[in-house]
C-alpha cells in the first residue's frame, strides 16, 4: 500500500521562505528513518505557487492560469510517499512526521491507487508497462 503525505503550504512556504536550519534537519532525520526501514519511495519539497500554473477544463477548453494562488490552506509545500504493509503501519510513520514550519502545519495523509485496485484492462496493462501504479 502507497500512500502520500501531503504536506500543506503556509503563508511563509509560500512566500519561499525556506525553512530553519532545525526544521530541514529534523525532515532530513525522519526520511532517512523511512529509507533505512525501506518504506521511503519519494519525497520532495515544491517551490510556491508563484512559480507554477494551473490547467483548468471548463466547457471542454482548456485554460491555463499561472500563480501564485490564493487559497494556501488548499496548496501543496511538498511531499513524501511511502510504501508499507497497512493503514496503521501509515498512521505510525505520519504521526511521527516533523512539524513542516516554525509555527502552525498540518499534512494530510492519502491511500494511493494501485493497479490492482482496477479491473484487468489494457489500459491497465498499458500503465503496468510503462512503470506506473
Amino acid at each position: 500500500m502507497r500512500y502520500m503525505i501531503i504536506v500543506k503550504a503556509s503563508k511563509d512556504s509560500e512566500a519561499g521562505v525556506m525553512p530553519p536550519q532545525e526544521v530541514f534537519d529534523a525532515m532530513a532525520e525522519y526520511h532517512e528513518e523511512m529509507a533505512k526501514a525501506g518504506v521511503l519511495v519519494d519525497g520532495n519539497g515544491l517551490h510556491p505557487s508563484a512559480r507554477g500554473w494551473r490547467i483548468q477544463w471548463s466547457g471542454g477548453k482548456r485554460k491555463t492560469i499561472d500563480g501564485p494562488f490564493a487559497e494556501t490552506k488548499e496548496l501543496i509545500a511538498g511531499y513524501t510517499i511511502i510504501k508499507v504493509g497497512c493503514r496503521d503501519e501509515a498512521v505510525e510513520w505520519a504521526s511521527r512526521f516533523p512539524n513542516p514550519g516554525t509555527a502552525d502545519g498540518s499534512i494530510e495523509i492519502r491511500q494511493m491507487f494501485e493497479l490492482e485496485d482496477f479491473e484487468p484492462s489494457v489500459e491497465v496493462d498499458r500503465f503496468r508497462k510503462i512503470g506506473m501504479g
